[in-house]
């Protein structure tokens, strides 16, 4: 038999930067204990209106995003560099130089004998639906039933029944299909219902009883965590941008 070899390999932080420069649909990172940008490829560098690198690298979240976003990602950095692991967060990225988008985030600590000195992540965007997917058909009666009831409570069941699948597949093919999960995609239903609706003069509290949340507290909680600030301050941004 063969002798075994270590294939492991430290690839070099250099090296994913330049891979990933390659891939105009996703954002990667690299930083500090600090939450300071050590490396950043070209797609978050034109996304942040920036042309060079050196532009970013060295600095912290907040000094390169606006508020409240600054704040609401170095929290979010605080966790990870705390030991908790973020698996594809759907999130809306809003940047100065272009309309908001959605795309899932994943962020991992760095590790250093034991001890962590960083965090390296990736957010991708959130591509279209895979309509040549076998299921397709089926899942898009199921999406259409999310579509009309996102401000009631859904069960699973009844999606899958729509699909004539199981739970399990169901959860199994809304993800090849729509790299979401049915919750997730609810979840986003209701947050892109409240977006529209808080550029009107309705409470924050009224929206969020017509977008399916439980309370008040409930529908500012999801809303920061996805969006990045509260109803109230994506309000404000919303009105200020209108009036630029």
């Amino acid at each position: 038999m063969p002798p075994m070899h270590d294939l492991s390999l430290s690839v070099p932080a250099a090296e994913l930067e330049a891979l990933f420069d390659a891939l105009p649909d996703v954002v990667f990172f690299v930083k500090d204990g600090e939450g300071r940008y050590t490396h950043a490829n070209l797609t978050l560098v034109a996304r942040l209106g920036f042309k060079r690198r050196q532009q970013i690298v060295g600095r912290h979240v907040a000094e390169v995003f606006p508020e409240p976003l600054g704040g609401a990602y170095a929290a979010q950095d605080s966790r990870v560099l705390a030991g908790e692991l973020i698996e594809d967060h759907l999130e809306v990225h809003l940047f100065p130089n272009r309309a908001p988008g959605w795309c899932l985030t994943c962020k991992r600590p760095l590790r250093q004998g034991g001890t962590i000195r960083g965090l390296v992540g990736i957010s991708r965007d959130l591509g279209q639906p895979d309509g040549r997917h076998p299921t397709y058909d089926r899942l898009r009666c199921a999406f259409s039933y999310l579509q009309e009831h996102y401000a009631s409570t859904v069960r699973m069941r009844t999606l899958a029944d729509l699909a004539d699948l199981s739970v399990a597949q169901l959860e199994r093919h809304f993800r090849r299909v729509f790299q979401l999960t049915p919750q997730q995609v609810l979840g986003k239903l209701r947050i892109e219902a409240a977006m529209r609706m808080l550029r009107g003069a309705e409470s924050v509290a009224s929206i969020g009883a017509a977008c399916g949340f439980a309370d008040q507290s409930a529908f500012a909680r999801r809303f920061k965590a996805t969006v990045g600030m509260t109803p109230r301050e994506y309000r404000e941004v919303s009105a200020a941008r209108r009036g630029s």
